[in-house]
This record gives structure tokens, C-alpha cells and sequence, in this order.
């Protein structure tokens, strides 16, 4: 038999407690474990909300609340704008067996007009919400993850063959900022892997190149080239402004360099990099796992480690690494996932095979050991040529 829309209420009242905004101010001043859930329109929700609110629309309330709130033992505070849709929210609720549910009557208009305190998210733009939607859909990315990537600062180590992926994904990610530093212009021989460059800009800056690339995918990314080598006097006025570092360079004196750098400063070092078929990406992060110098304290000899211009490199093999490093500096951005810390994979594209080795910190580590003897940055093209002469 239909019902009416009082008849409808009525129902939900019996079977759901009510509670003014001042009754439930207080019990959420003494109740932490509870969850408030607001059952507004997403664009409602964006215009303000209760702090800590998880927002879960009417509409979508019955197929998502057990993947939101898979205890139905816990203790549900329920509100929309005046009082209504919390209330039929809450008998709904009460039916798929939560059975501590409260409605807050007056809803969010009332506590606003009471003058509790309420918060605002970031406010996208209308084609932002467009271009981002797919990662709105994902809880452990949606509107608040997104902000953070906004609102995050990466600097890329080199535009060439792992910079070019990494920095193509961050972007179209909606990484706010990408810093990107390197000397050299491109060349017709970096086309076959290196995507932020094309046919006709062979000559040209890479920094240049690649702010036209990134900028022409999203609007929304500030890039800041350095067309400069990074060096020991000028890396650390350089990386202080960063939140991640993205290191893709192709020399041991800028690795160990960029290593170092990222250990004083604090700073996560998303690092990769590339042989011919094999390729190798890890995380190191200060006070968290180990560093690069605890994975190799020396320099190979040069015979034994060319660049990919003496041994060559397959095209995709950049792409693969470059874009585990976009992956890994999102997942320390969000705060989300297992991260590469303390992890190097290893991966051959001749045989398919991914292989995850745990790595350990070294006690003896000369900079991020029991008893660091760096404590500031060297001449790293003398520490890695004397080392190398030393072991030939």
C-alpha cells in the first residue's frame, strides 16, 4: 500500500532516536569512536561540513555504506541540510542492521546557524571536477586525496628517459608543482624513449621542452624548470622547497649526490634507474629505511656500469621504471599503500620476471647511520672518479 510522506517520517521515527545540534555537539565531544555521516549531495558537502564528516549520499547510501562503515555495531551520528533525508537515511540504516544510528535534527543549517565550528574542502573548478573524477571515485584517492596532489610539490632529477614518464603521469595526476632540473637539450636520439620531447624540438632546452609537454596536458600544474647541473653548491637551496624527489638521473656522482642531499634535508628519494632490459626502482626515505649509500657505498668502476649511450637501453624499459616512480611519489603524496621503502624491485623485460628484495639499513652507513661521518656535500665527480680509479 503507498504511503505518504508523513506516514513515511512517522515510521522512520520510531525506529530512529532524534538529537538537536547542541545534544549531538556534546555527544561528539565525548564520543570519538563515533562516525558522523553526511548524507547531503557531494556539491552540498563541498559548500561545508561537519569536521571529520564522511560524506556518503542518499542515493548511493544502501550500496556503499557496508564498504564505508563495515561494523554495524558502530555508533552512527547521521545529517543532511535540515533533518529529513538523515532520518529516512537512518531507518535505512536500521534495516540493513545498524543498530546505533541517531539523526541530527535541523541538520547542518541549524549547526551552522548555532555557530559550531564546520570546515570546507578544497573547491574545484568545474572542469577540475571533470578531468579528476575518475580519481574522486576511488576512496583512497577522492576529493581529499586529490587536494593533496594540488597541493604537492615534486622535483624531477633529469627530463630524460625516467624523468619523461614519471613527470607525464604526475601531471596528468594533477601534481600541482614539478620542478624539473637538467642541462641539456634534447637530441634525436633520446625519441626513442624520452616522451616529454619531439621531432621538433631537437635542439631546444629539456626543462623547456618539457614544461610545453606537461602544461599542454594540464593546465592545472605549475612547472618550474632549472636549466642548470645540479650540483653540490646549488641542490639544497634547490630541494628545500619540495615535498618528494624524483631522481632519474643516468651518473653516480648525481645519485650519490641527490642520495646525500635527500638525507640532510629529510626528504623522500623516489629512485630509479635503467640497463639495457633490467630496470630497478626503490624509496628511500630518511628515518624510515635505508639509503642509497647503504645499498652501495661505493661507486662500481666505470667499465662496469656505461650509460645508456655506450650499452644502449630498450625504449620501454624507462617507461616501465619511470612510471613505478609516478606511482610511488602519488602513494607518499596520499599516504596510501605499501610504498617501495626499505624494497628494491627489480624487473627484466626479457624474461617478465619481478623480483622484491627486502633491503636493511646500514649501521655503518658514513650518512644516514649509528655514527654518520657526512655531514655535509662533497665533490661527488671526485669522491666517485677516486673510488672507481681505486678499484680498477
Amino acid at each position: 500500500m503507498a504511503k505518504t510522506y508523513k506516514e513515511l517520517m512517522d515510521e522512520a521515527r520510531k525506529v530512529v532516536p532524534e538529537m538537536s545540534v547542541q545534544e549531538a555537539k556534546e555527544l561528539l565531544e565525548k564520543d570519538g569512536r563515533r562516525v558522523v555521516l553526511d548524507v547531503r549531495e557531494r556539491d552540498e558537502y563541498r559548500e561545508g561540513h561537519l569536521e571529520s564528516a564522511v560524506s556518503l549520499p542518499r542515493g548511493f547510501l544502501e550500496i556503499k555504506v557496508e564498504s564505508t562503515i563495515p561494523d554495524k555495531s558502530t555508533p552512527i551520528l547521521a545529517y543532511c541540510a535540515g533533518g529529513v533525508r538523515s532520518l529516512l537515511a537512518g531507518k535505512a540504516l536500521k534495516e540493513m542492521g545498524y543498530n546505533n544510528v541517531i539523526s541530527m535534527t535541523g541538520g547542518y543549517t541549524a549547526w551552522k546557524t548555532a555557530g559550531y565550528k564546520w570546515v570546507q574542502d578544497k573547491q574545484f573548478t568545474p572542469e577540475q571536477t571533470i578531468r579528476y573524477s575518475r580519481h574522486f571515485l576511488l576512496p583512497e584517492v577522492g576529493e581529499e586525496g586529490q587536494a593533496k596532489l594540488l597541493d604537492a610539490k615534486v622535483l624531477m632529477v633529469g627530463a630524460g628517459g625516467l624523468g619523461s614518464p614519471s613527470a607525464y603521469y604526475l601531471a596528468a595526476a594533477g601534481v600541482g608543482t614539478l620542478g624539473i632540473i637538467d642541462n641539456d637539450v634534447v637530441d634525436l636520439s633520446n625519441l626513442q624513449r624520452q616522451i616529454l620531447h619531439n621531432n621538433d624540438r631537437v635542439g631546444m632546452p629539456k626543462t623547456e621542452s618539457a614544461k610545453l609537454t606537461l602544461q599542454s596536458l594540464n593546465p592545472d600544474v605549475r612547472v618550474i624548470p632549472y636549466q642548470e647541473k645540479l650540483t653540490s653548491q646549488n641542490i639544497m637551496e634547490i630541494i628545500k622547497d619540495y615535498d618528494i624527489i624524483v631522481d632519474g638521473c643516468d651518473n653516480f656522482p648525481t645519485r650519490y649526490l641527490v642520495n646525500d642531499a635527500c638525507v640532510l634535508a629529510r626528504k623522500p628519494n623516489v629512485h630509479g634507474s635503467i640497463f639495457q632490459f633490467e630496470g630497478q626502482a626503490t624509496v628511500f626515505y630518511p628515518g624510515k629505511g635505508p639509503c642509497y649509500r647503504c645499498l652501495y657505498p661505493e661507486p662500481p668502476p666505470a667499465e662496469m656500469a656505461p650509460s645508456c649511450q655506450e650499452a644502449g637501453v630498450l625504449g620501454v624499459l624507462p617507461g616501465l621504471i619511470g612510471v613505478i616512480q609516478a606511482l610511488e611519489a602519488i602513494k607518499l603524496i596520499l599516504g596510501k599503500g605499501e610504498t617501495l621503502v626499505g624494497k628494491l624491485l627489480c624487473f627484466s623485460t626479457l624474461t617478465m620476471e619481478i623480483n622484491q628484495l627486502n633491503l636493511k639499513s646500514d649501521p655503518a652507513c658514513p650518512i644516514c647511520g649509528e655514527k654518520p661521518t657526512i655531514r655535509e656535500l662533497i665533490d661527488y665527480e671526485e669522491f666517485c672518479s677516486l673510488r672507481a680509479a681505486h678499484a680498477a
